[in-house]
């Protein structure tokens, strides 16, 4: 077995899926990459068990065959490789050896029969979206979703996919975040939790692409096919909370300001702030925004003064900095809407411009109370 292929081109596809390899895998199996070659298509996998990706690369080849290659030891070595054509052939003596323009490097393989084999889906439902539409909703919302073991649920994202469109939510209790997209739909409506790893995957490989994913799912496990790759993952069991409860309708007093302004005086602000709570306060009365911290065990305190523009009633809420800093540091807009309705409700923050046709964000915040 021996095939023929571009340093630079298998590094690249090798990178993606390394991502999905874990440092102390338990199986020592799954530290390897399989090769399966047929003809000129070599298609490399990698897997942690609960995802498995394959690539689907063209090489120079009339072999058929499989042999798991240590995925580390491959990956350090391409790295230092120059552009150029390298040629692997599979030795007897269970090494498969790697010639380039300047020498010859030997890897022990492990038998490709030993690598776990991918799931199929059984009678699976189809979506297709477009990898940028899809790695952007992603990017808006993995951020805010949990990570406790013992409400497996939230530590992923939820996909609600329907003909009038499709939803992506992630909350871990404290913050909630609600993606929405009108510009595009499924056919059939379905709901699935999927776990983070493979999404952070996803939202690096997809990241401005054009290409059409294929979403196929059931059950128990989806599939994302797009471009040469699939990516198939189990999703996390349970049922998601129901979110629309907890985001307030009625939110009558309503804040605008300047996102990066605001952003960087909870920044500055919070700084000062109790390193536990890590609370601020925010005062709004007329068109000033007074933003403060106090850390009285240590005598620290701030305090910023912000015009805004506000309709409402004069009010004072507490929130945890970190929880506003990254919904603020995660939104592309110019201006902020904060919606708020007493100090012990969910503050609702959403971008007042920046948005394509059919995007919608809604952010959830949950209050901390002040100690008067």
């Amino acid at each position: 077995m021996k095939f023929i292929v571009s340093s630079s081109y298998l590094l690249k596809q090798l990178q993606v899926l390394g991502g999905i390899i874990n440092n102390n895998n338990t199986l020592p199996i799954l530290d390897h990459f399989l090769f399966d070659i047929s003809g000129s298509t070599l298609k490399v996998s990698a897997s942690d068990l609960e995802t498995t990706v394959v690539a689907q690369l063209s090489v120079e080849s009339d072999a058929t065959g499989q042999v798991c290659v240590p995925a580390r030891l491959l990956l350090d070595t391409l790295k230092t490789f120059p552009e150029q054509p390298l040629t692997f052939t599979v030795e007897d003596n269970h090494t498969i050896e790697i010639s380039s323009n300047s020498g010859k490097y030997a890897l022990a393989y492990a038998d490709g029969g030993d690598f776990p084999s991918a799931v199929t889906l059984k009678d699976p439902s189809t979506a297709t979206v477009q990898g940028d539409v899809l790695a952007t909703a992603i990017s808006k919302t993995i951020f805010a979703a949990g990570n406790d073991d013992l409400r497996p649920v939230m530590s992923g994202v939820f996909f609600q996919l329907a003909s009038d469109g499709l939803i992506f939510v992630a909350t871990d209790a404290h913050k909630l975040v609600k993606y929405a997209r009108t510009d595009a739909t499924a056919p059939h409506s379905a709901e699935f939790i999927m776990p983070k790893k493979p999404l952070n995957l996803l939202k690096g490989i997809l990241a401005g692409s054009e290409e059409e994913v294929t979403i196929e799912y059931n059950e128990s496990n989806a599939k994302f096919s797009f471009d040469n790759m699939e990516l198939i993952c189990r999703l996390v069991d349970g049922k998601y909370p129901n979110y629309e409860a907890v985001i307030p309708k009625e939110n009558p007093n309503k804040l605008t300001i300047d996102r990066n302004l605001f952003l960087n005086s909870i920044k500055r602000v919070s700084i000062f702030s109790n390193k536990t709570t890590h609370q601020i306060r925010l005062r709004i009365a007329g068109a000033e925004l007074n933003i403060s911290a106090e850390d009285i065990d240590y005598s620290n305190k701030a305090e910023e003064r912000l015009t805004c523009d506000y309709q409402g009633d004069d009010i004072q809420i507490g929130f945890n900095s970190r929880f506003l800093v990254e919904m603020l540091g995660n939104l592309t807009c110019d201006s902020v809407t904060l919606e708020l309705s007493m100090p012990n409700r969910a503050g609702i923050l959403t971008p007042s411009d920046g948005l394509d046709e059919g995007e919608a964000v809604t952010m959830l915040v949950m209050p901390v109370m002040l100690n008067q």
